[in-house]
């Protein structure tokens, strides 16, 4: 790390993939995406031909960092397909690390904007609501903590 990475932390990790309404690629689909700390960084792209869209890293630098306080940065990402908003992730990230929504892999999801309801996954810590789906193991569920106490 150099001295311009100081107090340097990852809001939100590159995040790239394809994104689908009834089975078929939604093309030229908005992709609107806030991650916030301290304030708001709102970035956007577009979907192309086949649904594939990808946006860098938010990065933001903070003293807070360096202070004894949990790190808490928000997320969403909204998609505006066909004159409609659809809520495809929106979640905190609890770790400073890139890739963090992935435990350590690059972000690649799968959307589908007709799936009805949004999946809760939770990652390192971290509640995730999203109609998306990437690789990744999540976090072992409250209930099956609690089922299996003991059995080992």
């Amino acid at each position: 790390m150099s001295i311009l990475d100081a107090g340097k932390v990852c809001l939100f990790s590159k995040i790239s993939g394809v994104v689908t309404f009834e089975g078929k690629p939604a093309a030229n689909a908005l992709l609107t995406r806030t991650a916030s700390l301290s304030r708001d960084k709102v970035d956007k792209t577009r979907t192309d031909e086949n649904g594939y869209f990808e946006m860098p890293a938010v990065f933001e630098r903070t003293i807070t960092k360096f202070l004894p306080q949990e790190f808490v940065a928000r997320q969403v990402i909204v998609v505006n397909y066909n004159n409609q908003k659809y809520d495809i992730w929106s979640g905190v990230k609890r770790t400073e690390e890139e890739n963090a929504e992935a435990r350590g892999k690059p972000l690649v999801v799968s959307c589908d904007l007709t799936q009805q309801e949004l999946d809760l996954i939770e990652v390192n810590g971290s509640p995730i609501f999203s109609r998306c789906k990437w690789d990744v193991d999540p976090d072992p569920s409250k209930t099956d903590l609690w089922t299996n106490f003991g059995q080992e």
